[in-house]
């Protein structure tokens, strides 16, 4: 009988062993669910809808509106079905997405492209309120807008901040993946700072927190309580969650919301260059002991680069005293400058260290940037030029510090008959100077028809004037 109660007893001792490391893990584990009862309520659910024409496409192909009982209308019918059809009425799409109130008068953070082209935006709460939202901003290029509703006495979330981030800390999201509302998924930071092809000015937030379509535009919360990041995108090659989540930095989505309500849109700071990663063998080359900074491939024309002392081949080290780690990290800290102010760059040129001062600029829209970095234009213009923006060796060889568009091309016309040759560089026309190829097209726009135009260009060492006369309209 005692040998059976030992036995029971070293039984029990070494089940006990083995179950203390279970407990401590769980103990280790966060508990989420105090953070979801407080901050649930504060996260709602958007819907949208757009009046559309429904037109059906096929295989590249758009279906045009048909008389019904017409010939064509029931082979259409016959062969694909009542679901091929146009039906030549406005129909209603409905997208889902995810939100959160950041104050109690009603205004709320989303995604920009959850309401993209929303005629009608819904805001339902958690106890089943619905509102019908406006739309006070969005900013494409941070994947934010800031919506309002008429409403008193709403549950903010509390704003933190993503620069005190770790790798490894737990994080929690709440959202609507696939219409289930105020569904909660935890996870881990995967990693900061992540720069994706199509959004170069936000460094964001890389979780393994399972979102899914409808979680965009919901908050992400750190154990505190506190909102660090939006929810954004995910990477999938199925549509759904593989590991990979992104989220906007709420210091981003703040900085966007102060300059919605302010100015209505959203201002960054541009450099106007074209970079690139350093790799190991370019390292090498520099005389760089590892690989570092950005590369500059390309200064763009009437940018704030080609206006300070910046070149082709230099190595961005630090900007404003701040380390560029890698390629990615410029676009950033460029965009979070305010316009108009002077920026220091720390720079590799031809193995030495160098200081620059660069007056930033406000980065174009979209449309203006794309037009930038499309090749140049080979259509010749009113007077048969076409004309090119000068690059860094070709001013050097004209000795050039600014100004001019060297001639590409001249076809039949008025240029031509006053002796403009393809290789000229025109540096004056009509008694203003020409800064770049942009700016000769708006002056050559506002001249008369008719009139005869001085216009002082520049072959090899010789500078001329010849007079090009405006053809009639």
């Amino acid at each position: 009988m005692k040998k059976n109660a030992l036995i029971a007893a070293a039984i029990c001792l070494v089940h006990s062993l083995f179950a203390l490391p279970s407990r401590a893990l769980a103990s280790a584990l966060p508990e989420f669910s105090g953070l979801v009862e407080t901050y649930g309520p504060s996260v709602v659910n958007i819907s949208t809808e757009q009046s559309r024409r429904d037109t059906r496409r096929f295989h590249g192909f758009s279906v045009p509106d048909l008389p019904e009982g017409s010939p064509l209308h029931e082979f259409l019918r016959r062969f694909f079905g009542e679901e091929g059809l146009p039906h030549g009425e406005d129909s209603q799409s409905r997208s889902l997405g995810s939100g959160f109130f950041i104050s109690s008068d009603g205004y709320l953070l989303t995604n920009s492209h959850v309401v993209e082209g929303a005629d009608e935006i819904i805001v339902r709460t958690s106890d089943r309120r619905e509102f019908l939202a406006k739309l006070i901003g969005t900013d494409k290029r941070s994947d934010i807008a800031l919506l309002k509703v008429e409403a008193q006495d709403l549950p903010p979330v509390e704003l933190g901040t993503a620069k005190d981030l770790k790798v490894g800390e737990w994080v929690l999201a709440i959202g609507s993946p696939f219409g289930f509302d105020h569904s909660a998924t935890a996870g881990i930071v995967s990693a900061k700072g992540r720069s994706l092809p199509s959004e170069n000015y936000v460094p964001f937030i890389q979780t393994d927190v399972a979102i899914n379509p409808g979680n965009s535009g919901g908050p992400l919360f750190n154990l505190d309580g506190k909102v660090v990041g939006v929810n954004s995108q995910i990477y999938s090659r199925t549509g759904g969650f593989m590991g990979l989540s992104f989220a906007i930095p709420i210091d981003v989505a703040v900085n966007v919301v102060e300059q919605l309500k302010t100015t209505g849109k959203v201002s960054r700071g541009w450099l106007g260059v074209r970079i690139q990663e350093v790799t190991s063998e370019l390292a090498e080359t520099f005389g760089m002991d590892q690989p570092r900074g950005a590369l500059v491939a390309e200064l763009l024309p009437n940018s704030p680069a080609t206006a300070a002392d910046l070149q082709v081949g230099d190595v961005i080290l630090r900007f404003n005293g701040k380390a560029v780690a890698t390629h990615s990290a410029l676009p950033p800290l460029v965009g979070a400058t305010r316009v108009n102010e002077p920026a220091q760059l720390e720079v590799l040129r031809g193995g030495r260290i160098k200081e620059i001062t660069v007056v930033i600029g406000e980065l174009p829209d979209e449309g203006e940037l794309a037009a930038a970095a499309e090749p140049e234009s080979t259509t010749a213009n009113s007077i048969g030029l076409v004309v090119g923006d000068l690059n860094a060796e070709q001013r050097d060889q004209l000795g050039l510090e600014q100004g001019g568009v060297i001639i590409r091309e001249v076809k039949p016309g008025a240029a031509e008959r006053a002796g403009i040759d393809p290789g000229d560089v025109v540096l004056m026309f009509d008694g203003k100077p020409v800064e770049g190829a942009k700016q000769f097209r708006e002056l050559l726009a506002d001249i008369e028809p008719g009139r005869s135009v001085a216009t002082l260009i520049q072959r090899g060492d010789r500078r001329m004037f010849l007079a090009v006369r405006i053809p009639e309209e």
